[in-house]
């Protein structure tokens, strides 16, 4: 096994651009973080053009009035039930939503974040192990259908981590197999740089 080698003989550029395709043909513009090269292989660490969203479902009705249930909405017919709704409430905010491929993301400005618009949203994992809480920042909120919903934004860069293939074309990894999970560590470490 070779070791990586990063591609320090050229700066990348800020504005370089690389475009991901999920297997349903939707598309999604990410700009190019940090690359590098194992085994003749090219990995690139990706952020979104655009602000990703993620659309929470709120159970007014739990027992407990004080800490709500909520439910992180990832059901593909569920999110294009609601997906008019949410985009008619986002145009609010003068806010664009786009159905793009992993995740779904909205151009504009998103107003500023105030400490009251912010969600501490602790994931749990396949082996029931807590993750480090992810902070999500409140855009807004709507009804479908009686059921509440909020959209949230990351506070925190969305990153991808994709391979290029003999193709000339991007493919999303597993971040769950380990000599990925190292190439992600090593590429965030020169970026932090």
């Amino acid at each position: 096994m070779s070791s990586p080698s990063f591609d320090s003989g050229r700066e990348l550029d800020a504005q370089e651009i690389v475009t991901l395709t999920d297997a349903t043909g939707r598309s999604l513009d990410c700009y190019v973080e940090n690359e590098i090269t194992s085994e003749n292989i090219d990995y690139f660490l990706l952020q979104p053009v655009d602000l990703p969203i993620v659309i929470l479902a709120w159970d007014d009705d739990a027992e407990d009035e004080d800490i709500p249930e909520t439910e992180m909405v990832e059901d593909p017919e569920e999110l294009q039930e609601i997906f008019l709704d949410a985009k008619a409430v986002l145009s609010e905010l003068e806010l664009t939503l786009k159905d793009t491929a992993y995740v779904m993301t909205i151009s504009g400005e998103i107003p500023p974040l105030k400490e009251e618009d912010i969600l501490s949203l602790e994931i749990e994992d396949d082996e029931a192990s807590r993750l480090e809480p992810e902070e999500l920042q409140l855009l807004t909120d709507f009804y479908h259908l009686e059921q509440h919903y909020s959209i949230y934004t990351p506070i925190d860069p969305y990153l991808f981590f994709a391979r290029a293939t003999g193709d000339d074309e991007l493919e999303m990894l597993d971040l769950s197999d380990p000599k990925v999970k190292d190439l992600v560590d090593l590429l965030i470490i020169q970026d932090d740089e």
